[in-house]
């Protein structure tokens, strides 16, 4: 994933820019960026690999360079950015959250018109400086911001920094959050709203799908109205959301405790304890612990937080060290005890394979694992949550092989959880894994937990549901 922020204020804003883009790391393993706009210096930027280091230690050393009263800064799985860019619209900074798939016939469309890429992203053209060329299309900033909503296949949220003023818009259907807080000097713009309180900014607005604001010291405008219709993605709430923030007004964690319950009500299974998978399992357990008064309790521990998700390092083998030492386990609580564990999904299941290992190795007694979203049975065609480069990276696409053999196989009998299909499916993942027993989200109660309108929440990866239509 990536996430950004952006402060305009009528103080220096080097400080809340580098600590709110630092409340993103979250979301990002690989690259991070800072640009700043002062009209002595002009544009001032540096970008770091944080592939061997943290963002706050990479970039500390650059903020005595820095100033201006209004910042941009990103934190991304893929490509450098923020980008300064000259164009016909003026000279800016620009980061983007996106996923663009149609990329390589973008690029071929511009090579056509003897254009120029000047910056790659993982051997192919880097996806914001493709946003930025799209925008300078345009007569105007938006005109060609409507220019990427139309063009785009994917999704694309887009920061600007000017010389005058920060341009936010949101993707043309919504599928990442952008929020704007306010304080006494001025406004921040956020994908995560967990980094306003510590900085001293309240939420004051949650853009729309294909919204686009004018932000200044003094205010903001509002310079292309919201779509009615939206598909947010809703694993945000389920697992790459920070527990405190909120995406239309509803809390990560309250979404989470509420998922946990939907499990507890469906479930008897007695055991000696609730446990959740650190980190994000973790709200989702306290939910199920409180509505089935079964203890909550702690039988692993993360050592370090400088473990990156288990699902984001592209090689396996990494992937496999970060799934076993992250997370230490203690005999004290899992010896001769029966215990349910909630996490928020299984993508490959290379960290639950770990876990439940490690749990066995300990003397557990039994491992009844219960998952806060449905089964993932269809890669995210929309964000980079997931790294997953083929379908048969996924846990589920590897049983239904199992049970199946290669071939076409009808994908909508193993997103029914009322089919055989899926319980042979969700039966040879449990076995895969070693677990006592495994129960899966159905989504109807996921979507109650979120609390929002199906039709407003991407569930792509669940049900296979795509919405490619570009919204006027």
């Amino acid at each position: 994933m990536s996430g950004f922020f952006g402060v305009i204020s009528k103080t220096n804003c080097v400080s809340p820019v580098f600590y709110g883009t630092d409340y993103h790391s979250h979301l990002g393993t690989k690259r991070a960026g800072l640009s700043f706009y002062n009209s002595k210096d002009g544009f001032q930027r540096a970008i770091h690999s944080l592939e061997d280091g943290y963002f706050r230690t990479k970039f500390e050393n650059d903020l005595v360079n820095f100033s201006g009263n209004a910042g941009i800064g990103v934190i991304s799985d893929t490509e450098a950015q923020p980008l300064v860019t000259s164009s016909h619209l003026g000279k800016f900074a620009i980061s983007t959250v996106s996923k663009i798939n149609n990329a390589d016939e973008l690029e071929d469309a511009f090579l056509k018109r003897h254009r120029t890429f000047s910056e790659t992203s993982q051997g192919s053209v880097n996806p914001t400086e493709l946003t930025a060329m799209l925008i300078a299309d345009g007569d105007d900033f938006v005109s060609g911001i409507e220019n990427v909503f139309q063009n785009v296949k994917g999704s694309c949220s887009i920061l600007i920094l000017t010389e005058n003023m920060i341009i936010a818009a949101r993707d043309i259907l919504g599928r990442t959050p952008v929020i704007i807080g306010k304080n006494g000097d001025g406004y921040a713009i956020a994908s995560e709203s967990c980094a306003f309180p510590n900085l001293g900014y309240e939420i004051d607005k949650f853009l729309g799908p294909g919204e686009i604001v004018r932000i200044t010291a003094d205010g903001y405008e509002q310079i292309r109205k919201p779509n009615e219709e939206m598909q947010i993605c809703a694993f945000l709430w389920v697992y790459y959301g920070y527990p405190p923030s909120y995406y239309e007004g509803i809390n990560v964690d309250e979404v989470r405790y509420r998922c946990g319950a939907a499990l507890a009500r469906k479930d008897r299974i007695e055991a000696d304890f609730v446990a959740g998978i650190p980190d994000s399992g973790l709200g989702h357990a306290i939910g199920y612990s409180n509505e089935r008064k079964i203890p909550y309790m702690r039988p692993y521990a993360k050592y370090t937080p400088t473990w990156p998700r288990s699902f984001m390092p592209q090689n396996q083998v990494t992937r496999d060290l970060v799934a076993k030492m992250k997370l230490i386990p203690n005999p004290a609580i899992i010896k001769e005890k029966r215990g349910i564990f909630l996490d928020d999904s299984i993508v490959r299941g290379t960290q639950l394979k770990d876990n439940t290992r490690d749990l066995h190795n300990e003397g557990i007694k039994e491992v009844h694992m219960r998952i806060a979203c449905p089964p993932l049975t269809y890669p995210c065609e929309f964000l980079n949550f997931s790294r997953s480069r083929k379908a048969m990276e996924l846990a589920t696409r590897n049983a239904i092989s199992q049970l199946e053999g290669k071939g076409e196989v009808d994908m909508k009998k193993y997103s029914d959880p009322n089919t055989e299909e899926y319980k042979a499916m969700v039966e040879r993942i449990r076995k895969n894994l070693g677990l006592t027993t495994l129960q899966f989200q159905e989504l109807p109660d996921l979507v109650d937990a979120i609390g929002l309108p199906k039709e407003k929440l991407c569930t792509h990866c669940w049900d296979g549901s795509s919405y490619f239509k570009n919204s006027k």
